[in-house]
């Protein structure tokens, strides 16, 4: 039987959710909602079948709730931002709806990022009998189902885990960020944290630098920093053996650079500051100012590199273990509009929403990606432009 979705939010990876739902026939209804309709109404003129639109805020619940109540979708994707969460959370709950984000809630105030709040509608979920899907992203979201199908297919024991995302793209914009401005430098500017023997170790923003050989892209300078998938992963794999969790990312000089200047004049604050007597928050006021990444679809060239480098043993022996996706930049904006940052996120999260609404995925209560079996979300990985390749060799991140 066919299904409904409701997307909320029509950025650029609401855009390639939009697309990936238009193409398949298992979701026979499709509405995309944000505050702007006119955003929406755009989008929906892009897609190959029509589609409904609406316009609500995702932080009035009542609205959300009216919403859901009228279009009655089984799923709801939320692409919206990670500030909105709980609210998008708390109407599917009143509305009977199964919930699907990207993202895991952070507070406006502080750039605090863990799973705690959304965990705690455990029981909430549940009692309501509906499906809540934390993270159906690439990371997190494919890289926790990466580890899930590792541990399924080849190892016994898990030890360590380094998830290992890579943009070799450029834009040629002196400065830009590839996804939201505003939680893309909250994330990069926070402490580093990582997992390492039973506990939680915090380092300084970009501390720790590694060089990495990335197939096809080459030698890229990666830094850690701390990921919401090191939460759920080191709590769902303790029983495993998992002993360290790392996530490291690219970042070239002149990103840094521009981003250091940046933070040491202030405008990276997320604290309210008097600007003509009225209450501003710098960042929000810098991401006015630099390009929206909705745009840079058509200027962006190269590849990314996601994937997850896993240490552990199979019958006994040790085992290390490399599996990774690379998307093009310029072949997703030719099929769906949009650059592969927002094309990797975007496709997971239609394929996530997809097994909960069709109940290939189910169960009452909050999940994160690695809690479901991975064979059929990995299948349509494939299936849907996100083909995964696996190398058993010496990988290891030093």
């Amino acid at each position: 039987m066919s299904k409904r979705v409701l997307i909320i939010g029509a950025g650029g990876v609401g855009s390639v959710v939009a697309h990936k739902c238009a193409q398949t026939t298992e979701f026979q209804d499709i509405c995309i909602a944000c505050r702007n309709e006119e955003r929406a109404k755009k989008l929906a003129a892009q897609l190959p079948r029509p589609v409904q639109t609406a316009s609500v805020d995702a932080d009035d619940v009542p609205a959300l709730v009216k919403l859901l109540k009228s279009f009655k979708p089984d799923v709801v994707i939320n692409v919206a931002l990670p500030y909105q969460d709980l609210h998008i959370m708390d109407a599917c709950l009143e509305a009977g709806v199964n919930y699907v984000d990207t993202a895991n809630y952070e507070p406006p105030e502080t750039a605090h990022f863990e799973y705690s709040w959304q965990w705690a509608y455990q029981e909430r979920f549940k009692e309501k009998g509906l499906t809540a899907l934390l993270g159906s992203g690439f990371d997190p979201g494919v890289t926790n189902v990466y580890c899930a199908w590792a541990k399924k297919n080849h190892f016994d024991t898990i030890e360590q885990i380094d998830i290992i995302d890579a943009n070799a793209g450029d834009n040629g914009q002196p400065f830009a960020t590839n996804f939201n401005p505003e939680i893309n430098i909250r994330e990069v500017s926070a402490p580093g944290r990582y997992w390492e023997n039973g506990e939680w170790i915090t380092t300084k923003p970009l501390e720790i630098k590694r060089t990495y050989n990335f197939p096809t892209i080459g030698d890229k300078n990666i830094y850690l920093m701390y990921h919401e998938e090191l939460e759920s992963l080191t709590k769902n794999f303790a029983k495993y053996g998992i002993k360290r969790a790392r996530f490291w990312m690219t970042f070239s000089d002149n990103y840094l650079n521009h981003l250091n200047v940046l933070k040491n004049v202030g405008m990276t604050r997320i604290d309210p500051v008097m600007y003509e007597g009225k209450e501003i928050i710098p960042l929000q006021f810098l991401k006015k100012l630099l390009p929206d990444p909705a745009t840079l679809g058509p200027l962006t060239k190269g590849k990314t590199c996601i994937g997850c480098v896993i240490q552990g043993t199979k019958d006994g022996k040790p085992r290390t273990y490399y599996i990774y996706n690379l998307c093009d930049h310029q072949e997703a904006y030719r099929e769906v509009q949009s650059q592969a940052i927002s094309y990797t996120t975007g496709v997971p999260a239609m394929i996530g929403a997809l097994l909960v609404a069709t109940g290939v995925w189910k169960g009452a209560g909050v999940f994160n990606m690695e809690e479901f079996d991975p064979a059929p979300f990995m299948e349509k990985l494939t299936e849907y432009g996100l083909p995964w390749i696996e190398q058993f060799e010496d990988v290891v991140v030093p």
